[in-house]
């Protein structure tokens, strides 16, 4: 009897840090380099269709306007005018490495992408690398969305970064991106993302002089993208 009761207890204290590893795990893939391209046969999209769990592994993919309920996605090939989850593979569409991702808000519909996470002790900030649309980014942490802000550009992104609310180091979250849907007025709110990072550093308030500076290399290459077009 005695044994058998010790023995319940190393079972259930097993059981017990078992549950508290699996959730206490940290972010994982935020520089979606973990991908795998593994065509989906008899997909819809094939062989350009493939599965969330290869393409993002770690990640969750909600899109509001599509009946696979984010259950695959595509890679190189963007939806026009619907929302949509794209894997922007080698194809020299990605910011950086061999993959980012495009998320597309449709014709009223949005899409997220998000996964749970610890949230690292020492991190003050959420930094992360886009190209953005002519839209609306959102950007949550624990279902409170966080005001981020042009840091600094490079060739082909804008570096963004948004301070984490306190009370949230260490503590397990959510964390989500999502591309809104818009209007039909202002075209489709594409945002490719990558390069996601926690860091120890707080961002600082932008001053005025940073944000026209910023706006302008935004207008600025905006403008070339058109002109290419």
């Amino acid at each position: 009897m005695k044994n058998s009761l010790t023995q319940n207890l190393v079972f259930s204290a097993m059981l017990l840090f078992s549950h508290q590893s699996v959730f206490s795990q940290g972010f994982v893939n935020l520089d979606f380099e973990s991908a795998k391209i593994i065509p989906l046969v008899g997909n819809p999209f094939y062989p350009y269709g493939i599965a969330t769990t290869n393409a993002l592994p770690g990640w969750i993919v909600t899109d509001y306007g599509s009946t696979n309920a984010g259950s695959y996605i595509t890679y190189n090939d963007p939806a026009t005018g619907s929302s949509w989850v794209t894997l922007w593979a080698t194809n020299g569409q990605q910011i950086s490495g061999h993959f980012s991702v495009l998320l597309q808000g449709g014709i009223g519909t949005g899409v997220s992408l998000s996964q749970t996470g610890l949230v690292p002790v020492s991190a003050y900030s959420i930094l992360f690398e886009a190209d953005p649309g002519n839209g609306t980014l959102q950007l949550s942490l624990g279902g409170q969305y966080l005001s981020f802000s042009a840091i600094e550009t490079g060739a082909n992104y804008t570096l963004y970064g948004a301070n984490i609310p306190s009370g949230m180091n260490g503590q397990i979250e959510q964390l989500m991106f999502s591309a809104i849907g818009y209007n039909g007025s202002g075209g489709v709110n594409n945002w490719n993302i990558d390069s996601i990072q926690f860091s120890p550093s707080g961002v600082p308030e932008p001053c005025i002089w940073t944000l026209t500076s910023l706006g302008s290399l935004l207008l600025a290459r905006r403008r070339r993208k058109a002109r290419a077009t």
